[in-house]
């Protein structure tokens, strides 16, 4: 196979490093892709080995898997059913200061969209003159076409080719990338979305914006019968959306412009503290002067999917804890993952819903232990990292294929003395999940999915802007080990798109970005501040936050506020 042929084949094993690997590059296997200074992706055949094991492909080389941060609630309007409704855009300050005399509408700005693809047809990306606004398209799942420079797979489209395409009969036969979701393109529509005045208004936070957008290619299929991801549910990889960010980047280097990264995209898995291999690439990025990194926080506020103990050794039968969780019928398995607290180390052993008992086990530096149990059909395997290389911390990761459906119990002791006591479960994101799974007495804080634990994006919740209420699948702060996060909270629930009604917090993301894109064009187009970059521009955005007398700031629900461009320029103001 040459290297195109194996970042594509389900043979080969995609690994992250943060070091050269050389002594994985042998001669008939050299395929990998860099990225920046730090970051190596390889790709390599797969030895034999059946199911990876983070005995054998330690924990934060194997890319985790991600989802859409986009719910559907039951009450949705289809599109064309309601006239647009600018509200959120309003109470984010967005609108008013798109008028004069600030004219705020992204332009020189490029909005980059890493997600599943985008509509590129449709009305509100085009100019008043019927021209694509979209810069460049890298689609990672057509493989016809030439791939980006420096690149080896996916094809790429750049301007003059959607052009081109839209004055064609037939579009797809110049430019074949489609959103079949069409999650990438409601983002899209909501941040950088065009003037559209005839048939249904229409109008973005940032419609002055260049848009770049990157179709993710889904998971293999050794990852997501890893985790465990049902058929069919869409699930991204890591190290593809790294190389989106690499792609992103390249547009800043190339028209020395602002760059606005918008991830609408989340997971459960990592040490919710921002050590991921993802969440450090974005943050060494987001430090970079005219970029901007913007995060979701997630769904899973209100899922149950956290859990936070603390053993102490002082009080008499805290020295343990027994975590319960209900397993619905139907499932066909999932992953646990307990982070432990320096300087403690953690055993664990686990009951099954019919009473068989996996005894306590002190697993070693890194070991995997699978067991099988006389009258049930579960299989349990438990992986273990005493020291976590990203994090520093202990990781147990406990996957469950075919769980017998009811309770089950995971006791957590000590092992040695107890000195800080705390740890923390966290199960899949909703999405993963074939059926149900959640803890009984469940933790609704550091809830916030990553990368929005990653140190200098701008991570952002959820709320409701019709009545100012936080929006209660919204992920919670702070980080696990005591970061400030969410920076800030946005409109995310009843938002108007090319789609009609959505309702998550990948909308919220999508508002803030475009608010970031009007930024970038007073700050670094106009002249006003031409170093910002997103740590400056958090900065501006907390001051310029609403804030509710009352409440105590920075806090788990809001971070430091509600979204409000316009403030933040009356702040400016008053200085």
């Amino acid at each position: 196979m040459d290297c195109k042929e194996m970042i594509l084949s389900e043979d080969t094993y995609d690994i992250i490093t943060d070091f050269s690997a050389s002594e994985f590059l042998g001669d008939d296997n050299n395929c990998y892709e860099r990225i920046g200074e730090d970051f190596l992706i390889l790709y390599l055949a797969n030895l034999g080995i059946r199911n990876p094991k983070i005995d054998f492909f330690p924990y934060h080389n194997m890319p985790k898997l991600y989802g859409l941060m986009q719910l559907s609630p039951s009450g949705e309007t289809p599109p064309g059913a309601a006239p647009f409704d600018p509200a959120s855009l309003i109470a984010s300050g967005i609108t008013q200061v798109q008028r004069p005399p600030l004219s705020l509408t992204g332009q020189g700005v490029i909005l980059c969209f890493i997600d599943t693809g985008i509509d590129y047809q449709n009305p509100v990306f085009l100019d008043e003159n019927g021209n694509s606004r979209v810069l460049a398209i890298w689609d990672q799942t057509v493989q016809t076409g030439a791939p980006p420079d420096g690149l080896k797979y996916g094809s790429e489209y750049r301007r003059e080719d959607i052009n081109l395409a839209l004055r064609s009969e037939d579009p797809y036969s110049i430019v074949p990338s489609r959103d079949e979701n069409g999650h990438g393109s409601i983002l899209a529509g909501v941040a950088a979305g065009s003037i559209v005045r005839q048939g249904s208004p229409y109008i973005g936070a940032a419609p002055g914006a260049d848009i770049v957008v990157v179709k993710l290619k889904e998971c293999k299929q050794y990852l997501r019968s890893f985790y465990l991801v049902p058929e069919g549910v869409p699930a991204y990889q890591e190290n593809d959306i790294m190389l989106g960010i690499k792609y992103a980047e390249s547009f800043v280097r190339l028209f020395e412009r602002p760059v606005v990264i918008c991830l609408g995209l989340g997971t459960n898995q990592g040490d919710h503290a921002g050590n991921s291999s993802l969440s450090r690439y974005l943050s060494s990025l987001a430090v970079r002067r005219s970029r901007a990194a913007i995060v979701c926080g997630g769904n899973e506020g209100n899922a149950s999917h956290h859990y936070h103990g603390r053993l102490s050794a002082q009080t008499p039968g805290e020295d343990s804890r027994d975590v319960e969780l209900r397993v619905s019928e139907g499932c066909i398995g999932f992953w646990l993952e307990l982070w432990g607290a320096l300087p403690d180390a953690f055993n664990l052993s686990i009951r099954t819903p019919g009473g068989e008992n996996i005894p306590e086990l002190r697993l070693g530096l890194q070991q995997s232990v699978t067991y099988s149990f006389i009258y049930e059909k579960s299989r349990v395997t438990i992986d273990s990292a005493l020291v976590e290389e990203n994090s520093g911390e202990e990781l147990i990761l406990v996957r469950i294929q075919d769980p017998t459906p009811g309770i089950w119990t995971f006791h957590v002791s000590a092992s040695g003395s107890l000195y800080n006591g705390n740890f923390h479960m966290w199960l899949p994101i909703t999405e993963f999940l074939s059926t149900p799974v959640y803890f009984l007495n469940p933790d609704p804080d550091m809830t916030l999915t990553e990368p929005s634990m990653a140190p200098e994006v701008l991570s952002v919740s959820t709320y409701n802007a019709e009545n100012n209420s936080f929006y209660a699948e919204s992920g919670r702060g702070f980080g696990r080990t005591g970061q400030i996060r969410p920076d800030l909270s946005a409109p995310g629930v009843n938002i108007s798109t090319i789609d009609g009604r959505r309702t998550g917090s990948s909308m919220a993301a999508a508002i803030t970005a475009g608010a970031v894109a009007q930024f970038f064009q007073w700050s670094v187009i106009e002249g006003n501040n031409r170093l910002a970059e997103s740590r400056e521009i958090r900065s501006y955005f907390i001051r310029g936050a609403v804030r509710t007398q009352g409440l105590n700031y920075p806090n788990r629900e809001w971070g430091y506020g509600r979204l409000n461009l316009e403030e933040t320029f009356n702040a400016l103001l008053r200085v």
